[in-house]
């Protein structure tokens, strides 16, 4: 479908007024006919878009805008599409409008509950949600502490659930979302995973000491890595109010830094990026992603010293 249609066809979607669109950025360059990339997932095999879709900027929206939002992007060649029972209403608005490519797209759910009983729970509610019998991948959300490790991997623990999902074809792949690098690293002292959900970010990277070792430790093993908050510049300063509902940092807003946050994570040996949970950020990032070539060493060095000015979301 040409990207000028997709724009034209998303814009004009009832409800979608409320999704933010419009005075993001110009719409100049939207109109590229190019097919949106595709990268391996790791030693998986499996190849999904170098974007993904986040659930969350469906949450509390009407079900005309969820449906419209979605066959856009599946138009526009995103075919990864994560969610979370913690996203809100996220999984009731996104399975009936993902239903119609469910069976062509890679869909990735996770939990954050720690112990198998309350993962059992929660994959069969999000199953039922989502309009579907199996994920794609499922992961461990939201790893913070050795706590969260540790209570996940004993006895009676949610590894046990995710297993034998996988084992009962449930579940294709096993993965973790993580914010701490000090747990996805005991993480992955503990398990053989297939994916990595990480902040890969320009300013954490360089500035926080953040999210080295995980790359590493991740591309060592030829790991998925998926990248969280590639796109955020800080935190939130006290008294700072949210720029959208679902975003509880400063995105990166600045056009040409917007780019080189984008293109930091994917110079690297990543397999997709999830923009933050806002429509019009998303459809920047799908729009831009157009444009992405990989950093030059000028430009990393460049990147580098406006990180060094920034405070990170994350440090070490």
């Amino acid at each position: 479908m040409q990207r000028r249609k997709f724009i034209k066809r998303t814009l004009a979607g009832g409800g979608l007024a409320s999704l933010s669109f419009g005075s993001i950025w110009s719409s100049a360059s939207l109109f590229s006919d190019k097919a949106l990339p595709k990268r391996v997932l790791g030693r998986s095999g499996e190849k999904i878009s170098i974007l993904g879709f986040g659930g969350i900027m469906l949450r509390n929206e009407s079900r005309k805008a969820c449906n419209d939002i979605i066959a856009s992007a599946w138009d526009a060649g995103i075919d990864y599409y994560d969610v979370a029972p913690s996203y809100g209403n996220s999984e009731e608005m996104m399975g009936p409008a993902l239903e119609p490519y469910r069976k062509r797209c890679f869909l990735s759910c996770k939990s954050g509950q720690r112990e198998r009983t309350g993962v059992e729970k929660e994959m069969q509610e999000s199953f039922a949600k989502l309009h579907t019998d199996y994920f794609d991948l499922y992961q461990l959300h939201g790893l913070t502490s050795i706590d969260d490790v540790e209570r996940s991997f004993a006895s009676g623990g949610a590894m046990e659930a995710i297993v034998k999902a996988k084992k009962d074809g449930k579940v294709r792949l096993i993965g973790f979302s993580a914010h701490s690098e000090e747990a996805a690293l005991l993480a992955l002292d503990y398990y053989d995973f297939d994916t990595v959900m990480f902040p890969i970010n320009f300013a954490c990277w360089h500035s926080g000491n953040f999210g080295p070792r995980v790359y590493d430790r991740a591309v060592e093993r030829n790991l998925g890595i998926l990248v969280l908050k590639s796109l955020a510049e800080r935190g939130l300063r006290q008294g700072e109010e949210r720029s959208f509902p679902n975003v509880w940092y400063k995105p990166v807003m600045e056009d040409h830094l917007f780019d080189q946050a984008l293109a930091f994570s994917l110079s690297r040996k990543v397999t997709s990026v999830i923009p933050p949970g806002n429509a019009s950020l998303f459809l920047k990032a799908l729009d831009r992603v157009h444009h992405y070539r990989p950093l030059s060493a000028g430009e990393e060095k460049s990147l580098k010293k406006r990180a060094m000015q920034i405070e990170p979301l994350f440090t070490t």
